[in-house]
């Protein structure tokens, strides 16, 4: 979110419990969250909420002893074309929560630090709505994409080149596991994986198939 976008919030919502979300912040960012999402649609404007799932960055370290994992209430979109996409079903869900405790559980989770993800922009489209629909305003952390890191980083090596930003093509590249796609937590995992390799370490050699 924008600085703009940011101080219009805080200024909305005086006396609230949720301003301090919005307030500006001086400190350099060594703190991240790496989150992702299940939905039952790609389109943001019909997509629920299945599972989100978080785990925190620190530094250069991957905090998987204590990430976040939050199955909500079967949604009535919940058919059988998205069960085939994530593989979970009505009755894997029956402890779920509902969507407003989980959205407080995640808000809780990732106070003010910035959002890391692979394809972030769609979890936080869909997390936008879902806020906006509970609490009023949007969820207002910072977004990183870890796929557009990692072609600006190829970009300096080679030029209009074409690179594969598949997550499998990705990890392939960087040397880490490629985890079970279509599931959440591991993906979130994933992604953090990804940013820490990025961030905090060199590229492997350039000699990949997916660099033409």
């Amino acid at each position: 979110m924008n600085c703009l976008l940011k101080q219009y919030w805080h200024w909305k919502l005086q006396g609230s419990p949720f301003q301090s979300l919005f307030a500006h912040s001086d400190s350099d960012n060594n703190e991240y969250v790496s989150i992702d999402c299940e939905t039952t649609s790609l389109e943001p404007t019909r997509a629920e909420l299945v599972t989100i799932a978080a785990t925190k960055i620190i530094d250069n370290r991957v905090i998987t002893s204590a990430p976040l994992h939050i199955k909500l209430k079967a949604p009535q979109s919940l058919d059988e074309s998205s069960i085939k996409v994530h593989q979970i079903r009505h009755q894997d869900l029956g402890d779920g929560l509902d969507e407003k405790e989980a959205l407080q559980q995640l808000l809780d989770f990732i106070g003010q630090r910035p959002i890391v993800g692979y394809h972030i922009r769609y979890d936080k489209r869909i997390l936008d709505i879902a806020f906006k629909k509970h609490f009023g305003f949007p969820l207002p952390n910072n977004i990183i994409e870890v796929s557009h890191i990692y072609q600006q980083k190829l970009e300096r090596h080679l030029q209009n080149a074409y690179f594969d930003l598949s997550l499998e093509a990705i990890c392939r590249h960087l040397e880490l596991p490629i985890r079970d796609h279509h599931n959440a937590l591991q993906d979130a995992i994933t992604a953090a994986l990804v940013f820490v390799r990025l961030t905090k370490g060199d590229l492997p050699s350039l000699n990949m198939p997916h660099i033409k």
